[in-house]
């Protein structure tokens, strides 16, 4: 599990949820994974900062810390519509390649996709030991 490792090298649509994360002392995944609700409240207040932005988050932090993945997997898996870890275990390979695939044409990234059969197997893999 990755629950010390540093935030950074958030997208730019986060920079005011990180410069809040930051001042607020929470510097790893394993610290927004343990936000909740009301710590999201108080920091959404204190700043510019959106609550739906810190949820997506904590979300993203969720995925990195249970099923040991990188930030950018997570928030790809996220925003495909995969984003819990019950989610990804109850997935089969093709759906989870179908729905990265469209996010990532969508995006009009242009490069090849980065989830194919194997990750996507080894990703639900881990998503059932997980729940298990």
């Amino acid at each position: 599990m990755r629950n010390d490792q540093p935030l950074q090298d958030l997208p730019q649509s986060f920079r005011d949820e990180h410069k809040q994360l930051m001042n607020n002392g929470i510097h790893s995944w394993g610290e927004v994974m343990r936000l909740d609700d009301s710590d999201i409240s108080r920091m959404v207040r204190e700043g510019r900062s959106s609550a739906r932005n810190f949820k997506r988050l904590r979300g993203i932090a969720t995925l990195v810390c249970e099923l040991d993945l990188a930030p950018q997997d997570a928030a790809l898996l996220m925003h495909s519509g995969i984003a819990t870890v019950t989610a990804l275990a109850s997935s089969t390979p093709e759906r989870l390649v179908q729905q990265t695939g469209r996010l990532e044409r969508s995006l009009g990234s242009g490069r090849r996709a980065v989830v194919d059969l194997q990750l996507a197997q080894t990703w639900i893999q881990t998503a059932r030991r997980t729940m298990n």
